[in-house]
């Protein structure tokens, strides 16, 4: 009897409903074939150069510092001296007086700030807007927390006189965004600077979005992970700074894209307590606790750029600038071998037009699968370049709209941009060849 039942198999279902249509990953398989494949990788958004000395070194004081209670648990909802700081910090972005206990928590990166605001706050048939493109566990996230995602895109307005695209040039339609608030709407998610795009929103996008979060008191989950990488001397507004909006609002934010360490992975949301109380609840019966080593390296990390806010010395004002570099090289080299790339005012990312190199993939008839996807597998295999299928970052709805853009990312050493633009130009001389 007893071998019997050890030999039994379990016969009903086991995965929950939740997780019905959502098991697919773009990042599992592009990951793994950038892997295999590729000489140079342009897909994931890291940085592959090192982060500022200044925080290794607090990493490394913390690791081998007299303090031997780092290695312990600290407070659940965020290691004191961080969220002391990031309240200071905030404060001088936001003009208003935060509490660190209440107004700040801290997160295992912002992917689970972004997993206990859906959580918290999104019920059984509330309706999340989510603007397109978007980053792409926001569509599983609002469906695991039993809300239904609805979709509305940025439309691109290329400009008449052959100059190249920037992604100031996709923008929203007011009508089309309004038309898709309803008594069901609960939130709006909101990335700006946007991934995979690199569009900023500029301050009458924002203001266009608030009014009808007031209008419809509707909350705004806003995205601001990339809130320091923006160039051309553009600014980066918090919504939740707008006029009715702090009360509604959630601001999350990241240490791996703010200091270049994602694999450090420490997060934070900003907001008022009526809605971090709930986050907290999920936060507390879920991951609880993220490392206290990286949190108080971090908090060191925020209090020297507190002391040096507005100073060119700070990493703040330096990074940008790198990036900007990084960015121009990448926009020559895909521009001078005829693929089409729309300028990015903010973010580590680049779409760029493949248009002009379709005759190179060959079309499969009664292919399922999405050019983009096609291309992208094919570059890695043929070229050793690894980037990521814009339509990835497309609701089912829109996707097949979107199919001759790919995303780069540029946060990359020159060595490794230098590398990218060697393969571009020999497939350039390919083709003309």
């Amino acid at each position: 009897f007893l071998s019997h039942s050890l030999q039994a198999k379990m016969s009903r279902p086991v995965q929950a409903r939740r997780l019905e249509g959502i098991d697919k990953n773009i990042w599992v398989d592009f990951v793994k074939l950038a892997a295999t494949y590729s000489k140079v990788n342009l897909g994931q958004g890291f940085p592959d150069f090192p982060a500022p000395d200044f925080l290794t070194e607090a990493l490394t004081r913390a690791l081998s510092g007299g303090n031997h209670m780092l290695h312990q648990y600290t407070r659940g909802f965020g290691h004191p001296p961080l969220v002391k700081v990031l309240a200071q910090f905030f404060e001088k972005l936001l003009g208003r007086d935060l509490d660190p206990m209440t107004n700040v928590m801290v997160t295992v990166g912002a992917y689970q700030a972004l997993f206990c605001c859906f959580q918290a706050l999104v019920d059984e048939g509330d309706e999340v807007i989510i603007i397109e493109p978007f980053f792409d566990c926001y569509e599983p996230m609002v469906k695991m927390a039993g809300g239904t995602p609805v979709f509305v895109p940025l439309r691109p307005n290329p400009p008449k006189d052959g100059k190249l695209m920037s992604s100031a040039d996709w923008q929203l339609d007011p009508a089309e965004l309004a038309s898709k608030f309803s008594e069901r709407t609960k939130a709006i998610v909101l990335n700006s600077p946007n991934n995979p795009l690199g569009k900023v929103f500029s301050r009458g996008e924002l203001g266009l979005i608030a009014e009808l979060c007031v209008k419809h008191d509707v909350l705004c989950i806003s995205d601001e992970v990339y809130e320091w990488l923006v160039y051309d001397g553009k600014e980066h507004i918090r919504i939740a700074s707008l006029q009715g909006m702090w009360d509604r609002t959630v601001m999350i934010g990241s240490a791996g894209k703010t200091f270049s360490v994602t694999g450090w992975k420490v997060g934070w949301v900003v907001g008022p307590d009526r809605l971090l109380q709930h986050l907290r609840t999920v936060h507390q019966n879920s991951v609880y606790h993220c490392a206290t080593i990286a949190q108080e390296a971090v908090a060191q990390g925020f209090q020297r750029e507190l002391m040096l806010y507005g100073k060119p010395e700070s990493y703040f004002i330096q990074l940008p600038k790198e990036l900007q570099q990084k960015r121009d090289w990448l926009i020559q080299s895909l521009d001078s071998v005829g693929m089409k790339p729309i300028i990015p005012e903010g973010t580590y990312f680049l779409v760029a037009d493949i248009s002009q190199f379709k005759s190179d993939v060959p079309d499969v008839p009664n292919s399922d699968e999405p050019y983009d996807y096609r291309f992208v597998k094919w570059m890695v295999k043929n070229k050793g370049l690894a980037a990521i299928p814009l339509s990835a970052f497309y609701s089912e709805a829109h996707k097949n709209n979107y199919t001759n853009f790919i995303r780069f990312c540029f946060a990359k050493e020159e060595a490794t941009l230098k590398a990218a633009k060697d393969i571009l130009e020999k497939w350039k001389q390919e083709k003309t060849s």
